[in-house]
């Protein structure tokens, strides 16, 4: 079974680090006059603002649960993930395409070449940190699946939004130097531009992937399915059931609703029954320490 990824810790280094790569890009885009490494800093700013909406969301999601909420606030997260991978289609994405096209009408001379090649291997460093503290809360919470697999399979949204945008800042960075030392060597700005345009489309495509993964979740997804294999596994194996006919579970953020129907092995009478029904309910709870609601109807049929 995969372990628990520290979502915290991965937006707390993502927040620092594109911060800092901010401040050094928009020093070097004023100085140069490049849009792509203006472009990158807008991306690098909008990347902060996110991980706010993140860190607004882990908060949100905390809140107890009551009479008008009585599954919680976890489901707020999957809100402001979804929200963030809006702004990074919109502010990161649509913004670079526009610069782009921008630069390919009105081109400007490339000031300081050298000072936004340092800021961008600045860049490379920092956002290459970022990454490997993504990648090993990553690593923690999908086990032995593969990247692609936890990717499409996660129920994780602020993680998946983190390892996104970590994945399109990488990329863009190297794009943006593509695009500067083509123009140096080449004189021509047509390199700048197009690696402008080329980082806008690359943000577009990863902000909806990640919306596509965050609309699920917004829906009503139900646990991961290796989740559920566990849980089922764990439930047929008690000795109280007979048969597990139909499991019903329900990401609500950090914690998981489930209900069970279910075959009970006989018992004397309706106080037993009951019994052995805390007792698999508590086991289960015990097992699986995000199951924060259990719903148990034992049942013949389904």
């Amino acid at each position: 079974m995969s372990g628990h990824a520290n979502s915290l810790k991965a937006v707390l280094l993502a927040l620092g680090a594109n911060f800092a790569i901010f401040l050094t890009k928009l020093f070097a885009a004023l100085v140069t006059g490049s849009g792509a490494m203006l472009a990158e800093a807008v991306h690098s700013l909008a990347d902060c603002g996110n991980q706010g909406l993140l860190l607004l969301g882990m908060r949100q999601a905390q809140r107890p649960p009551s009479a008008e909420y009585p599954l919680g606030w976890g489901r707020a997260l999957y809100f402001w993930s979804f929200l963030v991978a809006v702004l990074l289609f919109s502010v990161g994405g649509m913004f670079s395409i526009y610069e782009g096209v921008h630069k390919l009408t009105h081109p400007e001379p490339l000031k300081w070449p050298w000072l936004a090649l340092g800021v961008l291997v600045f860049g490379v460093v920092a956002e290459s940190i970022s990454m490997r503290g993504c990648l090993q809360e990553v690593n923690k919470a999908r086990g032995e699946q593969g990247l692609w697999t936890w990717f499409r399979e996660t129920r994780s949204s602020e993680l998946l939004v983190i390892f996104g945008e970590d994945l399109a800042a990488l990329l863009g960075l190297c794009l943006a130097a593509l695009a500067v030392v083509g123009t140096m060597v080449s004189g021509n700005l047509l390199f700048d531009a197009v690696g402008t345009i080329a980082i806008g489309v690359l943000l577009v495509v990863v902000a909806i992937a990640v919306a596509i993964e965050v609309k699920a979740l917004l829906i009503g997804q139900g646990v991961e399915p290796r989740r559920r294999a566990e849980l089922l596994d764990f439930l047929n194996s008690r000795p109280e059931v007979v048969a597990v006919l139909n499991l019903i579970t329900l990401q609500m953020g950090p914690d998981v609703m489930v209900a069970v129907k279910a075959r009970m092995a006989p018992v004397p009478g309706d106080r037993q029954l009951i019994e052995a029904i805390n007792t698999v309910e508590a086991a289960m709870k015990a097992r699986f320490d995000d199951v924060r609601w259990s719903f148990f109807e034992p049942d013949l049929t389904d």
